[in-house]
């Protein structure tokens, strides 16, 4: 072979190579992405309405409106009123628990480490 043809076979084969370099897909190539973790939603049930009691004790007390004679607690929050005194009909006795919540609770005594209320109408209040 002369050198023109060797230089020419040389030319096609590069250029063959070239053109099927680009025109080459990456179709067996997948992206994929996960997925945001599941949010999961678990439902809180809802607070007693009312609750009345003579006493409660507890943990933590929890309410939009607190009326009572009187709180003993470590941290009070919420906007306290200060009241003559609450008179509660229908007391459930005295209640002793973790946690109590409800919308509105009426007692004569609260001793709680946390009281958490909008708004607490109270006789007298006891920051130990």
């Amino acid at each position: 072979m002369t050198e023109r043809k060797r230089f020419l076979a040389v030319a096609v084969a590069a250029a063959t190579l070239t053109a099927s370099v680009g025109v080459v897909s990456a179709n067996h190539i997948r992206i994929e992405t996960t997925p945001p973790p599941a949010t999961v939603v678990v439902p809180v049930p809802a607070p007693t309405q009312t609750v009345q009691a003579d006493e409660i004790r507890a943990g933590v007390v929890r309410a939009n409106v607190i009326y009572a004679n009187k709180i003993e607690a470590d941290e009070v929050r919420g906007a306290v009123h200060q009241t003559r005194g609450v008179k509660v009909k229908d007391s459930q006795g005295k209640i002793k628990a973790p946690e109590v919540v409800a919308s509105v609770i009426y007692a004569d005594e609260i001793s709680a480490n946390t009281v958490d209320a909008d708004t607490i109408y109270v006789r007298e209040l006891d920051r130990r």
